[in-house]
């Protein structure tokens, strides 16, 4: 059945695709498009707080970290509607689904509203594909009925594998598709979140992370398809043209 979907879809997206270029209103509030993350190895314990901070200063959707600052995190955000979204087999993917299902669960009891989990690349290009659909659809089941974000890597991928991996992430339940983790040698371009939306259509959103630093990537980026951006940069983005300079980490 999973073979027979990819294959009618792949041939949707050749025979039907064109680029998406949606109108954007001159008010967009580009903040609520923001999960404003941190994510690198080295990101300590104030480092993290003054995340948090910022994410209330400047009303982003959310922040994004690794689930060992989610305790701080809920802490750094007590009674702010600021939602907490925690990475899931981050940054690689290749841990087992039992153990990616493990970190939702305790991520979900401990207060995490979203759960962005990185899919086994390597089952993907291998053709391993119900294995791949398995693991994404363990997390969906171990995170209470709250938003997956699936991170398909598109800079390791073809284009066909890029389709691929959509219908599967869409197909298992995810919420969300996700461009990169900013791991593994690329980012977000128009031309995947637009690739990416077309496929999964309104079944799933589409969220553009990696590189997106300034206000003009960002509108691209939601122009072609995305409804959330992950960024380190979300200051930078949302007072760009401002005369406050922001700073920040």
């Amino acid at each position: 059945m999973l073979k027979a979907i990819i294959e009618r879809e792949v041939r949707r997206y050749k025979e039907e695709y064109s680029p998406i270029k949606r109108e954007l209103p001159e008010n967009l509030n580009i903040a609520k498009f923001i999960d404003h993350t941190l994510l690198k190895a080295d990101a300590t314990p104030k480092m993290v707080e003054k995340l948090c901070e910022e994410a209330i200063r400047f009303e982003f959707w959310s922040v994004c970290v690794n689930t060992g600052y989610l305790p701080l995190v809920n802490r750094s955000l007590s009674g702010s509607t600021i939602r907490k979204t925690v990475v899931i087999g981050f940054p690689l993917g290749q841990m087992s689904r039992e153990v990616k299902g493990f970190e939702t669960s305790w991520a979900c009891d401990n207060g995490a509203d979203e759960f962005d989990m990185v899919i086994n690349v390597g089952l993907l290009k291998s053709g391993e594909y119900e294995s791949v659909f398995d693991d994404i659809a363990k997390v969906v089941e171990s995170a209470c009925g709250k938003t997956v974000k699936v991170i398909i890597e598109t800079s390791l991928l073809t284009e066909e594998e890029k389709i691929v991996a959509c219908v599967i992430s869409r197909e298992a339940g995810a919420a969300f598709v996700k461009t990169s983790t900013g791991f593994s040698g690329g980012g977000a371009t128009v031309d995947d979140v637009s690739l990416m939306k077309f496929v999964v259509g309104d079944a799933c959103k589409v969220k553009a992370s990696g590189g997106v630093k300034s206000r003009e990537e960002a509108l691209a980026m939601i122009s072609a398809g995305a409804s959330r951006i992950g960024t380190s940069s979300g200051i930078n983005i949302v007072s760009e043209g401002s005369k406050e300079n922001w700073g920040g980490y």
